[in-house]
């Protein structure tokens, strides 16, 4: 179990890290939007088109690139939404089944098929170095290519995840709160 404890303390430093990418990137992504909603006033007001689709494709991206990425960073802090009416009334060992049986019913599930499914399409996409039809867009392939990475980050969250709660489950760690040590899990 110690082995498996630590590739879990592995992937949550994987996942930390491309978290505080991500936010990152939410900074220059809201500085791009500043630039192109200016420019494309400004462009307006004097009749010179300032704006370009590269900006606002660059904008698309770097939304997707947060959302996606930004999935298993939100996973491993337990900040996604859900509906706590039953699942707050639950003791920790509780909570610890639920998300067992959640993870492995459902998350590690759906990231396999989406990996499965999304394989060919992002192969195909580098193939033939897919670009944006728009006049002055971004190539395609590399944001296809996120989704991937996406997943797998996700897929590994997961079984991060499931390592945190069978080693509470079977009496291995009394909490599960991370190694740093920040705020329970659950």
């Amino acid at each position: 179990m110690e082995f498996l404890l630590s590739f879990s303390r592995l992937i949550d430093a994987l996942n930390e890290a491309v978290g505080r990418l991500v936010s990152w990137l939410t900074l220059f992504m809201v500085l791009v939007g500043v630039y192109n909603a200016v420019t494309r006033k400004l462009s307006q007001t004097i009749g010179v088109d300032l704006s370009s689709n590269t900006y606002i494709e660059l904008q698309w991206y770097m939304f997707a690139l947060v959302f996606m990425w930004g999935a298993a960073y939100t996973l491993k802090h337990n900040a996604h939404v859900r509906v706590d009416i039953i699942y707050a009334r639950l003791s920790e060992r509780g909570k610890a089944w639920v998300d067992v049986f959640g993870i492995l019913l459902f998350l590690l599930p759906f990231t396999v098929v989406v990996l499965w499914t999304a394989w060919p399409i992002v192969l195909d996409s580098w193939k033939i170095h897919e670009m944006s039809p728009d006049p002055g867009g971004l190539p395609r392939y590399p944001i296809k290519a996120a989704l991937i990475v996406a997943f797998v980050l996700l897929f590994l969250q997961g079984l991060s995840e499931l390592i945190k709660r069978v080693a509470l489950l079977t009496g291995y760690q009394v909490a599960l709160a991370s190694a740093a040590d920040e705020e329970p899990s659950l």
